[in-house]
């Protein structure tokens, strides 16, 4: 048995970071990790000696003076980090109805770059971008500097993105072309609030980085962060019980049959398998944990690796962004229910390889995985086998229309669905982005880092907002019902 101040449920990002800012803090923290090693979609693997990212494939914000810089400097990491900005006149380009538009970084060298092609949307893109602006201030350096975590914007949490954009720009293929990247959020016209699209979109706009070699860096740089401030981060240490006593947690159990006690308990897993580990307690209903089960997942992201010789693959320093249809809402949509229609390439920056990895992504629904969803990787059949190189194919047919060498000399490839997704990094269902956010109904879907029971918080992307600096947001917003909001972001700040 143990006593800590602070014990953490899961070393996701939002886990990892939470563990950095308290113990920098002052507070003796524990992360607990199920897995044989820590950073949720952060991990990477190796295939033959290359390693292949899971989930993070570029950030935005990571200029200097920008919010996500300086979440970095607080945390200590940021001088560690081995990271490359991305082309900053094209670093994602979409491909819609056979033309190229690129995005460019800075929001007047983005908004320039749009009105060379859609020079009658002048007025539209303008107030496009100062909606964007707007509600990305909310998060400022500026604001840290005055003891705010964040200010306003919350009535854009039931704004309809697509009915938003559609009534700002008039020009069809331009409000498609807004939402070139709604992969990053999973974005569904009929659900997908606004501002998620707008503070997704613009980070990246302010400055997009990729990590080189791989994301496990980071990881890896956070969890010596926490043990270096007196923290620990154990692996292979499952939860099986959050034990309650007058209304407050007082102890964990461990698969393992040890105990822990603490005196807050944080969690960064799914708010639904957090709850189903509480014992039983009449400030958690069971028409709470009902909702909790009923509330929809995003869908999960097949990815396909793809790995040559340097020679006979350059480094790209964009994204490539590939539709098929005339509508990208529909197209990804369509792509998770059925046959592949449309694609993100990605790439990795390496150092000291020989070799370059280029990475395909797209959605897949667990309806389409329905055979396998009972199995574990690696031991799924042949009838699995044969799916994924199906949809390797059709993804590889689809890119190469644009990047026609990427279907040459390809020195050997890996595949992964959701369910390996799932396997490895505990996500329910294999959801690449958690709980979907429904503009519909904000406050449902939305979850408070507040629980019913006073010493257990929730961290996490199923909480906010998707993404590497939504997580990041989060995980301060729940240290700071700890430290206090003014005390840490004047901390953040000043770093």
């Amino acid at each position: 048995m143990e006593n800590f101040d602070v014990v953490i449920i899961g070393s996701g990002l939002g886990g990892l970071e939470c563990g950095v800012m308290l113990s920098k803090e002052g507070y003796k923290v524990c992360v607990l990790e199920k897995h044989h090693i820590a950073g949720g979609c952060l991990q990477s693997f190796k295939r033959k000696g290359i390693s292949l990212d899971t989930g993070i494939h570029y950030v935005g914000s990571l200029s200097d003076g920008q919010v996500f810089n300086q979440y970095l400097k607080y945390f200590g990491v940021l001088d560690k980090l081995r990271i490359k900005k991305m082309d900053e006149n094209a670093f994602d380009v979409i491909y819609f109805e056979d033309r190229q538009y690129n995005y460019s970084m800075g929001i007047e060298n983005f908004e320039n770059s749009l009105l060379e092609k859609f020079p009658n949307e002048k007025d539209g893109l303008n107030k496009y971008c100062k909606s964007l602006q707007d509600i990305y201030s909310s998060i400022s350096v500026e604001n840290l500097k005055n003891g705010l975590l964040s200010s306003g914007s919350l009535n854009t949490f039931s704004l309809s993105a697509y009915e938003t954009i559609a009534n700002t720009v008039k020009d069809r293929t331009l409000q498609n072309v807004l939402v070139g990247t709604l992969g990053l959020y999973a974005g569904d016209k009929h659900t997908t609030n606004f501002y998620n699209h707008a503070m997704i979109h613009y980070s990246n706009i302010d400055g997009a980085y990729r990590f080189v070699n791989s994301t496990q860096q980071w990881a890896d740089i956070l969890v010596e962060q926490i043990r270096s401030n007196g923290g620990e981060v154990l692996t292979r240490k499952e939860v099986t019980s959050i034990e309650v006593k007058d209304n407050i947690v007082e102890s964990i159990m461990l698969k393992t049959g040890e105990k822990i006690f603490a005196k807050y308990v944080i969690s960064s897993i799914h708010p639904a398998n957090t709850f189903d580990l509480v014992e039983k307690n009449p400030l958690i209903k069971k028409a709470y944990l009902t909702r909790l089960h009923s509330l929809q997942n995003s869908c999960g992201m097949f990815t396909v690796y793809l790995i040559y010789k340097k020679e006979n693959f350059p480094y790209i320093n964009q994204n490539h962004y590939i539709y098929t249809t005339n509508d990208i809402w529909d197209n990804f949509k369509q792509t998770c229910n059925g046959k592949v229609a449309s694609v993100l390439v990605v790439m990795q920056a390496t150092e000291n390889s020989d070799y370059n990895v280029v990475t395909l992504l797209f959605p897949v629904s667990l309806a389409q995985l329905g055979p396998w969803i009972n199995t574990v990787s690696g031991n799924r059949g042949s009838s699995y086998e044969e799916f994924k190189e199906e949809k390797k194919n059709e993804a590889i047919a689809i890119a190469k229309q644009y990047l026609p060498k990427l279907s040459e000399n390809i020195e050997f490839y890996y595949t992964a669905s959701p369910l390996t997704y799932r396997d490895y990094t505990g996500t329910p269902d294999g959801s690449a982005y958690g709980i979907v956010k429904d503009y519909h109904s904000p406050f449902t879907t939305l979850m408070p880092v507040k629980t019913r029971l006073a010493n257990l918080l929730l961290t996490g992307q199923n909480v906010n907002v998707h993404g590497a600096l939504g997580v990041t947001l989060t995980a301060a917003h729940t240290c700071a019902e700890l430290l206090g909001k003014e005390f840490l972001a004047k901390k953040i700040w000043s770093a």
